[in-house]
């Protein structure tokens, strides 16, 4: 090799060891500067946090029509709490009229209290009335009544792969403009497998079912959770036209067999409609930089023992109107298919396996599993398939009795 070529080659090698030498120098410092980082960082913990406020939280409405009246209190709990919000009970919530007039609701438990028509005068104005089991006193302002109209109509879209539903509403008075919503869904659903056969709580043994005590078909249901307003201020007429309830998945079973939705509106003063609103911003809209900011929430009910204390809730005064519709599967897209919310699978259990097990004995019976249908020969039982409770018993989920108000087509 001549001197040149020699020469070139060392100092390339040198070049490249250069190289090395200085990514790796980079590479230990940015450990170094990550380890001091590390260590330098210190958990920020805010005072609000961790501060005791446990403000009274009040949801629901006077009701003027001929329906009940609920109302629901509970207490917000702190970001870092691990438990839940819970109802405050053992309170005396009345309703009271500007003319002395008093009505008081009954609990009924986790915070629930409710009373049947109260057959109030709507040219009257009400207010809430509040004592806890601590001696505090909370009361909303006495507020006039915001007549609600009836809905004019509950629709559905299928819009590809979801199933949106909506709510029409008008006054031609054009006084309401302001309108919020809530719903109750209820659908019935089935089990993965059919099961044909139980454990005689007698006998221990298994036979077949009455028909009292099938757990294929059941019944269940969910409420709203997300604040539904709309406003038709800013337009010439008052109307609502497809203000969004819920989307439902095709692949859901909400829709598998049959759905019932039961929606129900308020009219709202300008006052009211911006407390939902900031409700709303506050609890559905944040997660950006270009989302609304935080902001204190302010109602018309307050601490009377103590002016200074936040009470967070709305009450307005109206006649609820509400409105239900069923929806069945044979009005949607046959491509939709539903999707069980369990993996399940069917076994056997033979009374005598190869090894001489019962294995009715051990899984079914002893078990607990769901048996579902015979292995039989020519001439005798030989046992039964089975599979777990979640893919053969719908209880475990809803209820079999269907509600009251439940229409078959």
């Amino acid at each position: 090799m001549r001197r040149e070529d020699k020469y070139m080659k060392r100092e390339g090698i040198l070049e490249k060891q250069g190289k090395m030498i200085m990514k790796n120098k980079y590479i230990w410092c940015v450990i170094l500067l990550t380890a001091t980082y590390a260590a330098c960082k210190k958990p920020y913990n805010p005072p609000v946090i961790s501060s005791n406020n446990n403000y009274l939280v009040v949801e629901g409405v006077i009701n003027t029509g001929n329906d009940s009246t609920i109302f629901k209190l509970t207490r917000t709990v702190n970001i870092a709490d691990a438990i839940s919000t819970a109802g405050v009970d053992n309170c005396e919530v009345t309703v009271e009229s500007e003319a002395g007039n008093s009505f008081a609701l009954l609990q009924i438990g986790s915070g629930k209290y409710a009373i049947g028509p109260m057959n109030l005068d709507p040219t009257k104005k009400y207010r809430l009335h509040i004592k806890t089991p601590d001696g505090k006193e909370y009361a909303s302002d006495y507020t006039a009544n915001k007549p609600t109209l009836p809905i004019d109509s509950i629709g559905f879209i299928p819009e590809g792969n979801n199933l949106r539903l909506y709510v029409n509403t008008h006054d031609v008075t054009n006084n309401s403009r302001y309108y919020r919503w809530d719903f109750a869904e209820t659908w019935r659903f089935h089990t993965k497998f059919q099961s044909n056969y139980i454990v005689d709580q007698d006998s221990n043994k298994l036979r077949q079912r009455t028909s009292d005590e099938q757990t294929f078909y059941c019944f269940t249901g969910d409420v709203s959770s997300n604040i539904l307003i709309g406003s038709s201020a800013k337009l010439g007429q008052d109307v609502i036209y497809q203000a969004p309830l819920i989307t439902i998945p095709a692949e859901s079973e909400k829709i598998e067999l049959r759905y019932s939705i039961l929606v129900r509106q308020y009219t709202l003063t300008k006052e009211a409609y911006a407390f939902w609103e900031n409700i709303k911003k506050n609890t559905e809209q944040l997660g950006s930089i270009f989302d609304a900011q935080p902001s204190q929430l302010m109602g018309n009910i307050h601490c009377i023992s103590n002016p200074a204390e936040p009470v967070i809730g709305y009450i307005s005064v109206t006649n609820v109107q509400s409105k239900r519709i069923f929806i069945d599967n044979s009005q949607l897209p046959q491509t939709w298919t539903p999707v069980y919310p369990f993996q399940c699978s069917a076994d056997t259990a033979l009374f005598k396996n190869k090894l001489g097990v019962n294995d009715v004995e051990v899984n079914i019976i002893k078990g607990g599993a769901i048996a579902l249908t015979q292995i039989a020969s020519m001439r005798d039982i030989l046992g039964y398939t089975f599979t777990s409770i979640d893919c053969a018993d719908c209880r475990i989920r809803g209820r079999v009795q269907p509600p009251s108000f439940w229409k078959e087509k």
